[in-house]
């Protein structure tokens, strides 16, 4: 074989190339015997280009193309050719042209594939995952990991021209157990003692801005063993950033016009600035969550004083137990039967409720509803009001704790609002979620915890809370939501050390604890620490929303499944007792 440069990619040659000598390289897409003449469509990472053998023209590289299965790998050089009227392909870039072959040479042949590499026949995720560099042969898989790659182009453009400075962090560091779990790696110099993969650089980025570089940025990879979901994987990788001497709105602001940028550059869509803020505090009460889908209505109304008026024991003994009664107003099912009514209350329990209270209002203005015998005359009517049910509408009810409450309709308002088709697909749910609690109460810790990170600051209102009622106080963080998903997430740092010593007496960590584990943060912060915060924005997350993917896996060119398994490199895996032995280390479960 004599090796040929190659002179254009697969989606390059058009009309007016026609008679110039080309030489392609590229995997055999598909082959076609028509007698006569050998038809290959010919795959790059760019396109397809139809090749054509024809024994006239050269007898050797024709009696070669008999032998060629598809996935094979060839060079082909030859003359590009209009193709004859009627045989030309519109939906190919290349699809005017034709090349016929007078050399042909195999660069490597293939087993017989696992399964076709098309984006039309349906193949099971362990298979394609097992066989990834396979399964990203396909189009549409190879098009989103494209897109990956432009979408990462954009940020950067537009940060290092912001004067951000690109710096890469330790993926070797210290274990910080608040928040998930760390990835520990034994260290083979040290017996007995463990690095982390990092969960975030989150204190690095804090201390280059106590060094004094202002702006950073890195497209940083992170780990997390947590349970995964479509939407979360054990390595991830977010676009972090840190800004010394803004505030959140600044902060808020320069996020705007990167967001800008990304949707003009992928999508072609200009949005609307300012994006909508609502507090964490209303996200919660009106979408039940706090990474609201704002794409339609159906609000979460909250009628416990109201409810309690009634004589339905269900809503007055969750009031008298401090809790809430809350409902959504749900359009078109007022044609419901009792089985749809007990699925939809089958939903609501998987969040932990007990039951779903439910009412029809019907077109003429009445109610039907195992429970209206529990309401006075007129109640109805003002409960109905309150939530702007209209006729036709059918108001469903959840009376438990706030939590519970919350999470069920947060659920039933999602379930509904797609099998509804009320998700107006082609808007931009773009929304900030500002001001949410510092910290919360963990009964099985029996101590609060931080609810972003121990780093956080509270508004700077909410300080003195800190000593008399943590639990009201709010910190000075934003969380960045698209489509009900959240995709980014920051806050302003503590960036004293007396402030940082407040917070960890909150936490309950004692100065000893904080000095063995934070030691290096809080001397820092006593040099000359600035005000300074940041963002992370989750790139996994933006891609797979930009190119309309289902799982975050489709967006990832080398994922694990929901169990945390490569399958394709079979890890994790067991390791020689050697290796054990030269890093101290005894295993103490037995293989299963």
């Amino acid at each position: 074989m004599i090796h040929k440069q190659r002179t254009h990619n697969c989606c390059e040659l058009r009309a007016e190339d026609a008679g110039t000598s080309v030489t392609l390289k590229g995997w055999v897409d598909s082959r076609r015997d028509h007698g006569g003449l050998i038809f290959i469509d010919l795959r790059d990472r760019e396109g397809i280009t139809q090749v054509v053998l024809n024994p006239e023209i050269d007898q050797i590289a024709h009696q070669q193309a008999h032998e060629i299965r598809n996935e094979y790998v060839i060079q082909i050089t030859g003359a590009v050719s209009l193709r004859p009227e009627g045989t030309k392909n519109g939906s190919l870039k290349t699809g005017e042209i034709e090349v016929y072959a007078d050399e042909l040479a195999v660069l490597n042949t293939s087993r017989a594939i696992p399964f076709p590499i098309d984006d039309s026949t349906e193949v099971s995720e362990e298979r394609r995952l097992r066989h990834r560099y396979l399964d990203l042969r396909r189009a549409s898989l190879r098009q989103k990991i494209s897109d990956r790659s432009k979408l990462v182009r954009v940020i950067r453009y537009f940060l290092d021209a912001h004067h951000f400075l690109d710096i890469e962090t330790p993926m070797l560091t210290r274990s910080t157990p608040e928040g998930a779990r760390d990835y520990l790696v034994p260290s083979r110099l040290s017996p007995g003692q463990f690095y982390a993969l990092p969960q975030s650089p989150q204190l690095f980025k804090q201390l280059l801005m106590v060094a004094g570089f202002e702006r950073y940025y890195q497209v940083a990879k992170c780990f997390r063993d947590e349970d995964l979901r479509a939407d979360r994987q054990p390595e991830f990788t977010q676009i972090d950033i840190e800004m010394s001497f803004k505030s959140s709105d600044e902060i808020i602001e320069i996020m705007e016009s990167l967001l800008e940028r990304v949707f003009r550059e992928m999508k072609g869509i200009d949005i609307e600035t300012p994006i909508p803020r609502i507090t964490w505090h209303e996200a919660m009460a009106r979408y039940g969550k706090d990474a609201p889908d704002t794409r339609f209505e159906m609000l979460i109304s909250d009628v416990s004083e109201l409810a309690g008026e009634s004589e339905f024991n269900v809503f007055k003994g969750a009031i008298k137990n401090g809790g809430v009664v809350r409902g959504i107003a749900v359009p078109g099912i007022t044609d419901y039967s009792r089985k749809d009514m007990e699925h939809l209350t089958d939903e609501a329990k998987i969040h932990g409720a007990k039951g779903l209270a439910w009412v029809k209002i019907n077109a003429d203005g009445s109610y039907t509803s195992p429970i209206v015998k529990f309401f006075p005359e007129g109640l109805l009517d003002k409960i109905r009001r309150q939530m702007d049910a209209k006729n036709g509408d059918t108001m469903l009810f959840l009376a438990d704790s706030e939590g519970i409450v919350c999470a069920g309709l947060a659920h039933l308002r999602l379930l509904l609002g797609a099998r509804l088709l009320l998700i107006d697909n082609d808007r931009l749910g773009l929304v900030w979620v500002t001001d949410p609690p510092l910290v919360e109460y963990s009964p099985e810790a029996k101590r609060y915890v931080a609810i972003h990170h121990p780093f956080t600051a509270p508004k700077p209102e909410h300080r003195e809370l800190l000593k008399t009622d943590p639990g009201k106080a709010l910190s000075d963080a934003y969380d960045i939501v698209l489509n009900g998903t959240e995709i980014g997430g920051g806050s302003i740092r503590i960036h004293t050390r007396e402030l940082q010593r407040e917070m960890f007496e909150v936490l309950g960590i004692g100065e000893e604890e904080a000095k063995e584990k934070f030691g290096f943060l809080l001397e820092a912060l006593e040099y000359g620490a600035p005000p300074h915060g940041g963002i992370a924005l989750g790139l996994d997350r933006l891609a797979m929303i930009l190119t309309g993917s289902e799982s975050i896996r489709d967006v990832i060119a080398f994922p694990k499944t929901q169990r945390a398994v490569d399958l394709m490199m079979d890890a994790p895996s067991d390791v020689s007792p050697a290796q054990l032995r030269e890093l101290s280390i005894k295993p103490v479960i037995g293989k299963k």
